[in-house]
C-alpha cells in the first residue's frame, strides 16, 4: 500500500523504529550526570585531548629535524658535486687556453 507521496507503510514504520532507537541512543549520551562526574569527564577528555597535542607536536618536530638533516645532507652532496664540476671546467677551460695558444 502506499499513500499519496509514494511512500509504503512499512517505510514508514521503518523510518519510526529507526528514529526510536537513534533517540534513545541521544538519550542515553544525554543523561543528566552529577557535577563531579561531569567535571571528571571534562578533564578526562581534556587530559586525552592534551597527551594527543603532545604527542602530535613531538612527532611534527621529529620529522622536521628530520627533513631539515635530510636537506643539509643532500644540500652538501650537491654542493660538492658543483664544486668539482666547477673546478673541472675550469681544468677544461685552462687546459683549452694553452691548447689555443701553442696553434
Amino acid at each position: 500500500m502506499s499513500d499519496e507521496n509514494g511512500s509504503s507503510v512499512g517505510t514508514i514504520i521503518l523510518s519510526f523504529v529507526a528514529g526510536t532507537a537513534v533517540g534513545a541512543g541521544v538519550a542515553l549520551l544525554l543523561a543528566p550526570k552529577t557535577g563531579k562526574e561531569l567535571r571528571d569527564q571534562i578533564s578526562e577528555l581534556a587530559e586525552d585531548a592534551v597527551d594527543k597535542i603532545k604527542d602530535y607536536t613531538t612527532e611534527a618536530q621529529n620529522k622536521i629535524k628530520s627533513t631539515i638533516e635530510e636537506g643539509k645532507e643532500l644540500y652538501s652532496e650537491k654542493k660538492s658535486i658543483i664544486t668539482s664540476a666547477i673546478e673541472a671546467g675550469k681544468e677544461a677551460m685552462d687546459r683549452e687556453k694553452e691548447r689555443i695558444k701553442q696553434v
